[in-house]
């Protein structure tokens, strides 16, 4: 039986620069699949050419066993589509958007009009369906954009950064939302730069870094192959690259420390992997006062997912980020600088 979704080899270039260099996974019907990775990495990339609204250079693009690029009109039935932008006409109500996007997706009268209320009502809108879109804040244009996608009742569902920007009430009503539409046997495929959203959602997921996919499977199991509990340490506010050097090079030698690395982008922070119920905690202490190093802070935690990341990439998540946001800029001087 094929997966709701195929993604094989997937290449897609904008001149010369590889947006999505190799990209591949699967997604089981009934799953909630997340592509967790930083600003441009290459995850909305990935989901405009499932979509259909790229053309792929490269690679085979699958929706239930059916080709995405041979048969666009088929994949869009069977397809919804969140971007990460909400795009509402704030001059219509509620109810006049669903209605327009129920005629586009050519829903009979009766049974767009039933969709539509159920949609409302599902998403807890149903007192704002009568208003203009551009009183609605920004949670209950989520909301309804996504009430919007769903009117269909697509078999896959598309996310691109479903929750950014949103409070903390609002973004947990669209996570309980989520889990609900997996219960009723919606495939989902969300992308997003949130740990917490992926680790609490996420039936698998892969992580793309640099156009490409480092790492797939639970959560679970991703960071069980990371091993070992995490220590966090700083030996000054404002630590030297050669002082965190030292300090790497003597907790290294530690027992229970099965790896050091130095986070030159976070103040020469120093990640520690190690061994599980051990006293590497107090070790390092030790260790550390015995060499004449202060700790500015230091503590202990389980894996996490950006933990995943570090140990295939080197730098987490936010240091990611942080490079994506640099390189933008730099971009954007350039361009000033030409006209």
């Amino acid at each position: 039986m094929a997966p709701a979704v195929l993604v094989e080899n997937l290449k897609k270039s904008y001149g010369d620069v590889a947006a999505v260099k190799d990209v591949s996974f699967t997604i089981e019907s009934g799953e909630i699949f997340g592509l967790l990775g930083p600003n441009g990495a290459g995850k909305t990339t990935t989901i405009r050419c499932l979509c259909t609204l790229m053309t792929p250079d490269a690679g085979i693009l699958t929706l239930n066993g059916i080709s995405v690029l041979a048969n666009p009109r088929a994949a869009r039935q069977m397809l919804g589509y969140i971007a990460q932008e909400v795009a509402l006409d704030k001059v219509l109500t509620g109810r006049e958007l669903l209605e327009l996007q129920a005629a586009i997706y050519h829903l009979p009268k009766a049974a767009a009009k039933a969709r539509i209320e159920q949609m409302l009502d599902l998403l807890e809108i149903a007192d704002l369906a009568d208003k203009k879109t551009g009183t609605y804040s920004g949670g209950q244009k989520k909301r309804l954009d996504l009430a919007a996608g769903l009117l269909h009742q697509p078999a896959v569902l598309v996310l691109d950064e479903p929750t950014v920007g949103l409070d903390i009430e609002s973004r947990t009503a669209v996570w309980k939302f989520l889990r609900q539409l997996r219960e009723q046997g919606t495939t989902i495929l969300l992308t997003s730069h949130y740990l917490e959203e992926v680790d609490m959602l996420a039936n698998r997921v892969a992580i793309i870094d640099a156009g490409k996919v480092i790492s797939t499977g639970t959560p679970a199991d991703l960071k069980a192959e990371v091993g070992g509990d995490r220590i966090t340490l700083r030996i000054r506010e404002f630590t030297t690259a050669p002082e965190a050097n030292r300090a790497r090079d003597l907790l290294a030698a530690l027992p229970n420390v099965q790896e050091v690395i130095v986070n030159s982008a976070q103040g020469n922070s120093l990640n520690l992997v190690v061994d599980q119920q051990s006293d590497a905690l107090s070790a390092v202490q030790v260790a550390l006062k015995a060499a004449d190093l202060p700790t500015f802070g230091i503590s202990q935690s389980q894996p996490s997912l950006d933990d995943v990341y570090l140990a295939a990439t080197g730098r987490t998540l936010m240091d990611a980020e942080m490079a994506a946001v640099g390189t933008r800029d730099i971009k954007k001087e350039k361009k000033q600088s030409m006209r």
